[in-house]
């Protein structure tokens, strides 16, 4: 998986360049994405998941369990994807 964040889908996105005398050329927006670890309660392991930082605040706020239940669901991530680190 490249940079695509595994909780929320984000993806990098193409645009505009717009330079004073307005002439355009494409760009890339690309994702805020971390690496981070995670200690997965239910399986008694850790986690790194490529995560953005709207993914973040989402696994703050409804917790890590359901946030990835639902990702799975929506088809962003698979659970052959998530890295077990021991």
């Amino acid at each position: 998986m490249s940079k695509i964040c595994q909780i929320t889908g984000k993806r990098a996105m193409i645009g505009n360049n717009v330079s004073h005398s307005k002439r355009r050329t494409k760009r890339v927006f690309d994702v805020n994405l971390f690496t981070k670890k995670f200690y997965y309660v239910e399986q008694d392991c850790w986690i790194s998941l490529k995560i953005s930082a709207a993914g973040l605040r989402i696994i703050n706020k409804i917790g890590l369990d359901a946030a990835l239940n639902q990702a799975v669901a929506k088809g962003y991530c698979d659970w052959k994807d998530i890295k077990v680190i021991g």
